[in-house]
């Protein structure tokens, strides 16, 4: 009888080990240190290899592991949790050790899948907060360019005469002319018209091969915001250009200068670049600042790739405080500048600026070239509105929020500053 017994003990011990797959359940007692020591202790079947590498086994089942690991986890978990709603989703979520889920459990390495019926109706795994500061401007001047015709000279002045007797600078071959060939108005839009033609200036007596238009405005600014939507010309060797000179700049045919305020010469009278194109590099836009501490091929440069930028418009803007120069293509920020500190020579942006339009034709042009026109549907100067402050608009959304700006945040892009134009209604 006690031969039996112990057979069918022996029967069960053998049945237990074909079924759990091991001989021996060790616990292993494996000190972690970091900030403070603490102890893993795991059951493993027969043996395990730790995170230091090594196999350990019951009759070598204590270590000590010190971790390079600032967050002084020993495992890092990949969990996979499906959510579901109307459809279903997998949330894969890497963690430190272990996770506590949006349905309250926590989850380990050993334990990392669970399903979850959200009762958010929008089927969200988190809840976001965005900062989002509003400003106020003010709609202070602009040109909607309404109507056909002639070009509202209450706002703007043709520059035609060539400052030094020959030419323009950068080895430019245009003349820029007055005429309606060059410049328009039609259908609620600028045309500024970039032309191969022969023509002879009838005041300075100089022939040139190229013709184009280079409008000055009437109205001068110290700090705002300008924005101006605008399709841009094509083709190797074009040149246009929104951008800014300093109202006392001294050049000899600029309106300002004929208005008796030329007391300072280029570039310590200071030049925004609103937007630079160049025919030779289709999509990229540029930026700039010229200053007599950098100017010509200025070091204060930035500039963005964008699409289809002769056949689109695109909103090309600049804003300008006592502290910084900004500039932004359809809303994205690419570039700005604020040297620390300041003086008149990186920062003569102390006075007021005049807003230039123009396309100037390189010495490079294509030989095939015959015409291309930039086309302005509007161009708008803002200034801060001084009787309103800042304010905070906190959102709480659903894994992410389209914005009025546009653009969408997440939890971790959750601060946007944007300007509310006082402007049809705005």
């Amino acid at each position: 009888m006690e031969l039996l017994i112990t057979q069918v003990i022996t029967r069960l011990l053998i049945r237990s080990q074909i079924l759990s797959g091991c001989d021996s359940v060790i616990t292993l007692n494996l000190t972690i240190n970091q900030s403070s020591s603490s102890i893993d202790v795991i059951s493993s079947c027969d043996s395990i290899t730790w995170i230091d590498g090594n196999t350990y086994y019951s009759s070598n089942n204590t270590a000590t592991y010190n971790f390079a690991n600032s967050a002084g986890c020993d495992s890092v978990v990949t969990l996979n949790l499906t959510i579901n709603q109307a459809t279903f989703g997998v949330d894969v979520i890497t963690a430190c050790d272990s996770l506590v889920w949006i349905d309250g459990n926590t989850y380990y390495s050993n334990n990392n899948y669970a399903t979850d019926t959200l009762i958010n109706a929008n089927g969200c795994d988190s809840i976001i907060t965005l900062n989002l500061t509003i400003s106020s401007w003010s709609l202070v001047w602009s040109d909607e360019f309404s109507g056909n015709g002639a070009i509202d000279n209450s706002k703007w002045y043709h520059q035609t005469f060539i400052p030094n007797g020959t030419g323009w600078y950068n080895g430019e071959v245009q003349h820029y002319t007055d005429r309606s060939d060059n410049s328009y108005v039609q259908n609620g839009n600028l045309h500024i018209v970039a032309k191969s033609e022969t023509f002879t200036d009838s005041v300075q007596g100089i022939t040139k091969n190229y013709t184009s238009a280079r409008l000055n405005s009437k109205y001068a600014f110290t700090y705002g915001r300008v924005e101006a939507r605008a399709k841009l010309p094509f083709g190797i060797g074009t040149w246009p250009a929104i951008w800014t000179l300093g109202k006392n700049i001294n050049e000899t045919g600029a309106y300002w200068q004929t208005q008796g305020f030329g007391t300072t010469n280029w570039p310590a009278c200071g030049e925004i670049d609103i937007m630079e194109h160049w025919g030779n590099n289709q999509n990229y836009i540029k930026s700039a600042l010229h200053t007599p501490s950098s100017f010509g091929s200025t070091v204060n440069v930035g500039g963005i790739m964008s699409n289809d930028v002769s056949n689109t418009y695109h909103l090309y803007a600049m804003e300008w405080s006592p502290n910084k120069i900004s500039f932004s293509l359809d809303g994205v920020e690419y570039y700005s500048y604020a040297p620390n500190p300041k003086d008149p020579n990186n920062w003569p942006f102390t006075e007021d600026q005049y807003l230039l339009l123009n396309i100037a034709l390189e010495s490079s042009i294509d030989p095939s070239f015959t015409q291309s026109e930039m086309v302005l549907d509007f161009i708008r100067v803002y200034q801060q509105d001084s009787t309103s402050n800042s304010s905070i608009d906190t959102q709480s959304s659903c894994d992410s929020l389209t914005w009025i700006d546009g653009i969408t945040y997440t939890s971790n892009n959750n601060s946007c500053y944007i300007h509310i134009a006082k402007f049809c209604g705005l």
